[in-house]
């Protein structure tokens, strides 16, 4: 495919999870059905005319060749949109679940995710050169015809890691408009609450296998309390819930993408035994380890 052909679509598709359209009628119902809580994460590439989108008490304007990525943000409600009669475009929205999920696949793939993460909020449409929109046209074809495909039996798995090599390839070409610096995440926090915030999601990367509140507020020279409430007010997650879901993340990692005895993967994350590791999971996902392993073979 040469970088100025496209696939041509007019269609709308979705799953639980994904919701995939390049119809004003499909935009409509995605914003009625799907964002009424703003826990989705939207990417938005137009290809001819304009939308005008609320974001963030104002109207943003959506040009030809521009992307807009608005990633789950329960602070911000959605707002009244406008859309010239020739607007195009395609969008992928996914569940703010599938997106917190890739976020800690790639945290230590991606050391300075969060910053981009904080980027894109003040900077949520860009230019994409012709290399780059022809990765978003490549991965929407995939996803679209991933989609279509109901019979397929890794149906689920292959759109997840679809939707992963988009996201890593977002945060690619940020790297290439030299958007974010390693100095970004002292710019971006603006008061201490930020800062603090921005040094907890550090940490939680760094040490992925940490499970207590109190390691990582020590570290920071704060109070456990103190830091639940800073998590509580930027995410509307406390500290432990953000630690869980992490250590659930690498978790899931090692009973989906190894072989790794159970026994082993209790040592590495530094559980006291298996038992102790078992317990854990049986918790916080409802199932043994070797249960999610049979599950995921199958």
């Amino acid at each position: 495919m040469s970088p100025k052909q496209t696939f041509l679509y007019l269609m709308t598709l979705s799953t639980e999870q994904i919701f995939l359209t390049d119809e004003q009628e499909g935009f409509r119902v995605c914003r009625e059905t799907r964002t009424t809580s703003t826990a989705t994460m939207t990417v938005l590439f137009c290809e001819a005319g304009f939308i005008d989108v609320y974001y963030h008490g104002a109207m943003l304007r959506i040009n030809p060749g521009e992307l807009y990525v608005r990633i789950p943000d329960f602070s911000n409600a959605l707002g009244p949109y406008e859309m010239s009669p020739d607007f195009a475009f395609k969008q992928i929205t996914i569940e703010a679940r599938v997106y917190e999920q890739i976020m800690y696949d790639h945290m230590r793939v991606e050391p300075n995710w969060y910053a981009k993460q904080e980027y894109l909020k003040e900077n949520p449409c860009f230019k994409l050169n012709e290399v780059s929109r022809e990765f978003f046209e490549v991965y929407f074809h995939l996803i679209a015809l991933q989609l279509q495909d109901k019979q397929t039996h890794f149906r689920q798995q292959i759109i997840r890691y679809l939707t992963s090599g988009g996201m890593l390839e977002l945060l690619n070409y940020m790297d290439k408009l030299a958007v974010v610096q390693p100095s970004v995440i002292d710019r971006i926090a603006v008061n201490q609450s930020d800062y603090t915030f921005s040094a907890f999601m550090r940490l939680i990367q760094n040490n992925p296998h940490k499970r207590e509140v109190q390691w990582f507020a020590k570290q920071l020279d704060i109070t456990p309390k103190y830091l639940s409430e800073i998590c509580k007010e930027r995410s509307s997650k406390s500290a432990s819930e953000w630690i869980a879901e992490v250590t659930i993340s690498e978790m899931k990692h090692y009973l989906r993408d190894t072989t790794l005895p159970i026994r082993e993967i209790a040592r590495i994350m530094e559980f006291p035994n298996s038992s102790f590791f078992c317990q854990y999971t049986r918790k916080h996902m409802g199932v043994t380890p070797n249960h999610f392993r049979r599950e995921k073979s199958n």
